[in-house]
């Protein structure tokens, strides 16, 4: 019999639990979204003072699972067992109560509020006449921080905050809950080696006090670094479980693919070409100077640099979302102004920006409507009418080359898992036939800050809805 998150809290708070031997465990879970089965008949087992990790291709079901066990979901069937005990969660104040924090792919702080705020949001400490007591929240904020061993100012807006500082606070946040679970989503899609470390040396911390992390994570090395076990998932299906000191990175592989892999990532040898793209002394003030470079036809040129180096905004300038300050560009030998997206999509360019959320996926509209709205204008619509079967025949041929797990083209964007969501922005693209395409953290899930504001979003809105 399930036990109420209320009562569940209550045991929890009493120290009354069983001697359970997992702190956290689910059996046979099975999740269904419109046409899609999420997870099938799957199982998942925490022991205390562990890291599990998560692994699995994009649309494995990892977060999906993650999502019912942190009380954002309700599965159809299984069961939720914490310490021993049945649980039901019904929502994810139910499994903060109860002890389960999550840190999700896309921070989930308030960025005008300030670390402290953020932090005891709901739970601030008030004086006698039922006010905020912002100096004893400051306090507790610094004692937290003292324990975790993080170096940030309590009183500081969230907004000038790094992505790494903003992990720390969402980390800080979670341990706040006193939780026994901590479940990260993908915690370092966005750090530098050194912002890993710290992350590591806090998660190794938190296991010593007792608390199970659920790590999920796309990077093996990390797998073995941090992780005491693992669990693959393939397509909504639990396929097992290891301690990571038994298995090899090629047996990981084996099992999230379901076939053997001889080459991750083979280099296709092509004949590189004429240029087609020279940037000289590009110039955007306050942000970036004197960029200067060419790539030629069949070539691929990796642009590289810290958080807030100016990388996103060079490729938001050539694709004329910020147009230069200074400096020039051409495309095959031809000097050309680009002054917004709709004239760099004339010139065959086509940019995949890293914020898929907020500045490419229209999320409540479907697949279909996501693909084609880059090419329906130019190539579907004659006489007033669109060809809709042509654009819907090339649209579904698409996402079956890129390997969209939909059950039709009809399935709203939202209700897709990321990976497949960043399918769907690569088809858009793909079908515009581009000569120069742009790919801003291209695998980067979506934990990275927003970077100070270049007008992107609003201009980027009005090119696709003009589209």
């Amino acid at each position: 019999m399930a036990v109420s998150p209320t009562t569940m809290a209550a045991v929890r708070a009493s120290g009354a639990v069983p001697n359970a031997e997992y702190l956290l465990s689910a059996e046979g879970v099975r999740k269904e979204f419109p046409g899609v089965v999420a997870l099938d008949d799957v199982q998942f087992r925490l022991k205390r003072a562990s890291v599990h990790a998560l692994m699995g291709e994009n649309g494995a079901g990892k977060s999906t699972l993650m999502k019912i066990l942190a009380g954002i979901y309700t599965p159809d069937k299984g069961d939720i067992r914490l310490k021993g005990i049945e649980i039901q969660l019904k929502s994810p104040l139910d499994a903060l109560e109860n002890g389960i924090a999550m840190i999700h792919q896309e921070l989930n702080l308030m960025p005008f509020m300030t670390v402290a705020e953020n932090i005891w949001i709901r739970r601030e400490p008030k004086n006698r006449l039922g006010f905020i007591d912002h100096g004893v929240m400051h306090r507790m904020t610094e004692e937290l921080f003292t324990r975790l061993n993080i170096a940030i100012d309590p009183d500081i807006e969230v907004r000038f905050l790094s992505v790494a500082n903003r992990q720390m606070v969402e980390i800080a946040k979670a341990v706040s809950y006193n939780s026994d679970v901590l479940i990260m989503d993908e915690p370092t899609s966005a750090l530098t080696e050194r912002e890993v470390e710290h992350l590591f040396r806090i998660i190794r911390d938190l296991k010593a006090q007792g608390i199970g992390i659920v790590y999920i994570t796309h990077k093996m090395n990390e797998l073995f670094e941090i992780a005491d076990e693992f669990s693959v998932f393939r397509d909504g299906r639990y396929i097992g479980t290891h301690a990571s000191t038994d298995v090899t990175r090629d047996d990981i592989i084996r099992m999230m693919v379901g076939r053997e892999i001889t080459q991750m990532f083979p280099k296709e040898e092509v004949p590189i070409g004429e240029v087609v793209l020279s940037v000289k002394d590009l110039c955007l003030n306050g942000v970036f100077k004197n960029v200067s470079f060419e790539v030629r036809a069949g070539e691929i040129l990796g642009v590289a640099g810290l958080v807030g180096s100016g990388r996103s905004n060079v490729a938001e300038t050539l694709f004329g979302v910020t147009p230069a300050s200074s400096g020039s560009i051409e495309l095959y030998g031809k000097p050309v102004a680009i002054s917004s997206p709709t004239e760099a999509i004339r010139n065959r360019m086509a940019f995949l920006t890293e914020d898929r959320k907020d500045t490419g996926c229209l999320l409540i509209l479907d697949i279909l409507e996501n693909m084609q709205i880059a090419v329906l204008q130019d190539r579907y619509v004659k006489g007033g009418f669109v060809q809709q079967g042509a654009v819907e025949a090339t649209c579904e041929d698409m996402a079956k080359k890129l390997r969209v797990k939909t059950p039709n083209l009809y399935e709203r964007v939202e209700n897709l898992s990321g990976g497949n969501q960043q399918k769907v922005l690569i088809g858009r693209w793909l079908l515009t036939n581009p000569r120069i395409l742009i790919l801003d953290e291209p695998t980067v899930s979506m934990s990275a800050p927003r970077r100070k504001s270049t007008g992107w979003s609003r201009r980027w809105r009005e090119t696709v809805w003009r589209w």
